[in-house]
């Protein structure tokens, strides 16, 4: 009869063991099937194919190599005939009347020398370009039949487009585009121009040397404040907008902060004992916390207006429900030893809390603070792109021009720096904090 018995229980831990097996096995080959049929769903739900086919690569290399390079324009207008120069097409950047980089031969007939025998020449009548391995191609701008070209016999290249008032050729040595009023043609050059100085700045031109030099003979500051008041690159409204993004993060997190430690006691069972209260003050957590900052910016910038201010109201209400979703839980496991042990010292209520409580969830509290306001700094370029301020309101601007796009990638730069150097300071003055406080308490400990 044990016999019987045992075999029987082995037969149910068998089985038993079967079954576990098998679900082992169903998760292991399921979950990665499911996540399979899921990536499928969405590589077609998206249109993944129709997606790649209407991609334009050549936009994109274009959009890069704008990213590190300048064009310099030349640009005649087909009525008068004046000839001027600018870089980035810029007033700001227009070279002085008469004058144009060494490249441009002014004159009766301008001619630009886009080197390996590209050769561009603006006419009193007709516009020409050498191209070599090709030919010249002429074209003949008039007010009543449009642009007349001629071209060397043959199929039209794809670089060549024509029509009845416009000519546009592009090669690798530039762009030349001739309408009814005006001729133009681009040269692209690597680098930044005029990053330091622009071209109507005594100190435009020079090498690092010859600034030295003129530095060490009293020119220090004029070297600077012609950098600083660069009106192409705004050095200037540059630093003052990743002043006012790393404020509205400063001004939000800590504001937050502020707001958030006192809702938290109310949110926490161990010191307050209303639960209605209790359940109020957490749904407004949720509430304040469920809406992201993106929208509460949009909200308060209909109430308040636009403005760096607005941007820290609105990083200020969504922190505060993290903040005090956080803060209560830390609240809520502090040991209760430490404030009975302030408490019979004969402390009142406020100074059990500062001296019983407050020391416990410190670590915890500056910790959080920290982390938010190195995240809140991202946070903030977007959020200034929508309140007008900060450097997202610059980068914006710049790519809605979609014409500097060196500049773009200037901004972007900063950006990135930006956040790199909050997330050291943070990083640091945590260590510094947080580390150090846990230290002073050792020392205290071993005194005593």
């Amino acid at each position: 009869m044990s016999t019987f018995a045992t075999d029987l229980t082995l037969d149910e831990l068998k089985a038993e063991a079967d079954r576990l097996f098998s679900r082992k096995r169903l998760i292991n080959f399921g979950l990665p099937a499911l996540v399979l049929v899921y990536l499928t769903y969405v590589f077609f739900a998206f249109d993944v194919p129709g997606l790649a086919g209407r991609a334009n690569w050549e936009n994109g290399k274009t959009l890069v190599a704008d990213s590190y390079s300048y064009k310099t324009h030349i640009e005649r207008d087909n009525r008068t005939g004046e000839v001027s120069a600018a870089i980035e097409g810029e007033r700001k950047g227009a070279y002085p009347e008469g004058q144009a980089p060494d490249w441009v031969a002014l004159g009766e007939t301008t001619v630009i020398d886009l080197e390996d025998g590209h050769i561009v020449r603006f006419g009193p009548e007709t516009v020409e370009y050498d191209i070599p391995g090709y030919g010249t191609v002429r074209a003949t701008p008039t007010r009543s039949a449009g642009v007349q070209a001629e071209l060397p016999a043959g199929d039209v290249p794809d670089w060549i487009n024509v029509s009845k008032n416009r000519m546009a050729i592009t090669t690798d040595a530039g762009r030349l585009t001739v309408t009814r009023n005006r001729s133009e043609v681009f040269r692209y050059f690597n680098g930044w121009e005029l990053f330091f100085f622009t071209l109507d700045s005594p100190y435009y031109g020079k090498s690092v040397p010859q600034l030295i030099g003129l530095a060490a003979n009293g020119e220090a500051g004029a070297i600077l404040n012609d950098f600083w008041t660069n009106k192409m690159w705004r050095h200037q409204d540059v630093a003052w907008a990743i002043f006012e993004t790393i404020l509205m993060a400063f001004l939000g997190t800590l504001g937050a902060g502020m707001v958030a430690l006192p809702l938290a006691f109310l949110a926490t069972r161990n010191f307050n004992p209303l639960g209605t209260v209790r359940f109020l003050t957490r749904r407004v957590f949720d509430f304040v916390r469920g809406v992201d900052a993106l929208i509460w910016t949009v909200v308060l910038a209909r109430a308040f207006g636009p403005g760096p201010l607005t941007g820290a109201l609105a990083i200020l209400v969504t922190d505060t429900g993290t903040f005090g979703k956080i803060f209560s839980e830390a609240l809520e496991n502090v040991d209760q030893k430490q404030i009975e042990g302030v408490q019979s010292t004969g402390a009142n209520a406020p100074q059990r809390y500062r001296f019983g409580v407050i020391p416990q969830v410190t670590p915890v509290l500056l910790s959080q603070l920290l982390y938010f306001l190195e995240s809140n700094t991202r946070s903030a370029t977007v959020i200034g792109a929508i309140t007008g301020g900060g450097i997202g309101l610059l980068l914006t601007q710049a790519i809605i021009t979609q014409k500097d796009w060196e500049e773009v990638a200037y901004y972007i730069v900063l950006i990135i720096l930006m956040v790199m150097l909050m997330d050291w300071f943070s990083g640091w003055l945590r260590r510094r904090l947080i580390q150090g406080e846990t230290k002073s308490k050792r020392v205290k400990t071993k005194t005593a």
